[in-house]
């Protein structure tokens, strides 16, 4: 008996043991049920997220061109938001065109560092070339000289001219280091009435200029295009994204503008600190100005479209004052006409550029149509690179121009 009584404890222990193990799976399986369908609504959630949108389904602070209708992104993922740099949308044009002109300008900097001062030194071969030609030549010219004045009538007093004439030298100063143009060089002019002392003192500079202006614009254009195109890319995620990414955009606009001054203010008035340094201190306190009034929320609003278009205008048209001072003082220099020239086109492409970003033109005219190409701000963005690329030509003609005529 004792042992049927043990079997049947046995058999229920075993029984209600199977019974709980079977209850917590049970539980189990719901509650990994739960987590699926969990996950499946999120990823639903998810996916209706990551849709384009129509501009009135957008946020208040994602609202700025209510001529564009459709493909906006609207709070998306930091993930998704990164990878939408491959898909196509009414940014994906904006994000590529000023991305594009990073690596364009990046090629640049590269280019005018490895390149630029080569050119240099082969100018200084070139100077000594010149300067043995003007040599000889002078020589030659007073061999000539000197047997006609001993077949003339009063070659006497000609021939002891042409000997002293011959013992005093051309320039008598060195051809590095001078700082002012001695009188017996002054009174020396060769057939075609030009101071052959100055042409060799304005070609014999040696030491190539300083590039920090140059380099300055390039690092600025640089930093304006790749913020710019970040800015577009992540300012859809969330409310404090647009307004952090947008503030370094206009950061990045006044770097652009600011740098812009250096390399036409530095060799300009590379022989006057005082304009110089006027110049340049001015344009730097404009832009921090401009960047702390760009903290200001309302900056970025709409309405303050004009606002923000004609503040960058003037720091930009400021850029008038040194430009014509510098045409006043060398309009003479074929460097610095056509450094204008240069500079004339890029403030053309510039305030085209922010007339068409102002005005919202084409899409103002047909609204809806521009959305994924040809909006007013993908236009914006290609003329701010054409504008930029002629303004480093121009800073070339400045390096040229310096390279051979320094301060003296």
């Amino acid at each position: 008996m004792g042992e049927v009584v043990c079997i049947e404890e046995t058999m229920a222990t075993s029984t209600i043991a199977f019974a709980e193990a079977c209850t917590i799976k049970k539980e189990d399986i719901k509650h990994k049920i739960g987590e699926i369908r969990e996950k499946r609504k999120a990823k639903c959630k998810e996916a209706k997220k990551c849709k384009l949108v129509c501009y009135n389904d957008l946020p208040d602070y994602l609202k700025d061109n209510e001529f564009i209708w459709g493909y906006y992104r609207s709070e998306w993922p930091m993930k998704e938001t990164l990878l939408s740099i491959f898909s196509i949308h009414n940014e994906t044009l904006n994000v590529w065109t000023h991305l594009i002109g990073f690596f364009i300008f990046l090629c640049l900097t590269i280019f005018t560092a490895v390149v630029i001062p080569r050119i240099g030194g082969s100018i200084s071969s070139k100077i000594q070339q010149n300067f043995h030609e003007l040599v000889e030549q002078n020589k030659t010219e007073a061999q000539v000289g000197l047997i006609a004045s001993i077949l003339s009538p009063s070659h006497d007093d000609r021939l002891k001219e042409i000997i002293q004439m011959q013992m005093q030298p051309q320039c008598s100063w060195p051809l590095t280091g001078a700082t002012e143009i001695p009188t017996t060089c002054r009174s020396s002019h060769v057939d075609n009435n030009t101071n052959a002392c100055v042409q060799i003192h304005e070609t014999a500079q040696t030491k190539p200029i300083t590039r920090w202006p140059l380099f300055a614009f390039l690092s600025g254009a640089m930093f304006c295009l790749l913020i710019s195109s970040i800015c577009h890319l992540i300012s859809c995620h969330s409310e404090q994204t647009a307004y952090i990414s947008l503030r370094l955009d206009y950061t990045g606009i006044s770097a652009l503008i600011v740098t812009s001054f250096y390399p036409l203010v530095y060799y300009s008035f590379l022989c006057d600190p005082f304009y110089r340094h006027l110049y340049i201190s001015f344009i730097t306190v404009f832009g921090f100005a401009t960047v702390l009034a760009s903290l200001v929320p309302v900056f970025q609003t709409p309405a303050f479209r004009h606002v923000r278009a004609a503040l960058f205008s003037c720091m930009g048209v400021s850029g008038l004052v040194p430009v014509l001072h510098k045409l006043i003082w060398f309009h003479y220099r074929p460097e610095v006409v056509t450094s204008t020239v240069f500079e004339a086109f890029m403030g053309l492409f510039y305030g085209l550029g922010v007339t068409i970003y102002a005005t919202r033109v084409p899409e103002r005219w047909f609204p809806g149509r521009f959305d994924l190409v040809g909006h007013s701000h993908q236009l914006f963005h290609l003329l701010v690179i054409t504008g930029a690329y002629t303004h480093y030509l121009a800073g070339l003609e400045y390096l040229k121009w310096r390279d051979l005529q320094q301060c003296w």
